[in-house]
């Protein structure tokens, strides 16, 4: 991808270390910081995270141990934050956006869903951030994320949102996408109210183009089932690979 043309000096070094092959594990956490400010803007949270916003998307990055961002799935969250930043989104009237959020354990994703190849918004729970993907209690589903931590960051990511479809696996309490929605609707009832169906997804090879492809499915029954009068919600649905 070709840097912005104002990026000069240590800040055209930090881009293109960004998006150096094979993925670096010497990204300086100080020259990410000094490059964010120059092309958007950075907010530093008490946690110690970064809150980078650019053309109306928005990351948050976690403060790593070290002075480098080592973890590459944190090196793979600013490459794509770049990308679908770098150019002003077209507006979309809330009203009428269909929305779809991926949510569990590990990591929280946005669509739009009429955006064909579009890059999610990620969000990565604080608690999750600290500790490796090899993890065993990771693994076995064990590690819960803090819900202010992790639902209030989505749920500002939602602000703007009109139709919410909610993807995610598991039941009960074992489930993040139940925990998430019963959480918004005590605190952001008005925003819990836009979400029109939630989806079970058992298994984990789903591609991004293919989980918006059941969502745009999903959105256009439930528009038929308005053009047909029908009153009742659009039953649930358990997607298996």
């Amino acid at each position: 991808m070709n840097p912005p043309p104002t990026l000069k000096g240590s800040h055209l070094r930090t881009y293109n270390t960004i998006f150096q092959h094979p993925i670096t594990h010497n990204l300086d956490w100080r020259e990410v910081h000094s490059m964010f400010k120059h092309l958007g803007e950075v907010t530093d949270e008490s946690n110690g995270n970064l809150k980078l916003t650019r053309n109306g998307q928005t990351l948050i990055l976690h403060r790593p141990n070290t002075k480098d961002v080592a973890n590459s799935d944190e090196v793979m969250s600013l490459r794509h934050f770049l990308e679908k930043s770098e150019t002003i989104p077209a507006k979309v009237e809330a009203k009428d956006g269909h929305w779809l959020l991926l949510i569990d354990h590990h990591e929280a994703r946005i669509f739009h869903s009429e955006i064909h190849g579009g890059l999610p918004h990620k969000i990565l729970p604080e608690e999750y951030s600290q500790h490796t993907r090899d993890s065993a209690d990771v693994s076995r589903g064990k590690e819960k994320p803090d819900a202010t931590s992790f639902f209030k960051p989505v749920a500002d990511a939602l602000h703007g949102a009109g139709q919410i479809l909610v993807f995610g696996s598991g039941t009960g309490t074992s489930s993040e996408m139940t925990q998430f929605t019963q959480w918004l609707k005590f605190h952001h009832p008005e925003l819990a109210s836009r979400i029109v169906g939630s989806v079970v997804i058992e298994g984990q090879h789903f591609s991004d183009d293919q989980l918006l492809a059941k969502a745009r499915e999903f959105y256009a029954a439930a528009s038929q089932t308005k053009t047909d009068g029908a009153d009742q919600a659009a039953p649930a649905i358990t997607i298996k690979t």
